[in-house]
């Protein structure tokens, strides 16, 4: 197991059962990259991924 799969996992078990647009999840990206600038590549990384996950040439 990784280290980040506890916080995948703690995130699954609290939030699991809530209905959430992707909207809210790009607003929290930019929250917490206001927050932790530090990790603007990663959550940059991230975001980009989701948003190319149907495009075949990715």
């Amino acid at each position: 197991m990784y280290f980040t799969d506890r916080g995948v996992e703690e995130l699954a078990s609290r939030r699991g059962e809530e209905e959430v647009t992707l909207a809210w999840v790009a607003e929290r990206l930019s929250e917490f990259t206001d927050v932790h600038p530090e990790h603007e590549v990663p959550v940059e990384r991230f975001a980009t991924w989701l948003a190319r996950l149907d495009d075949p040439e990715d």
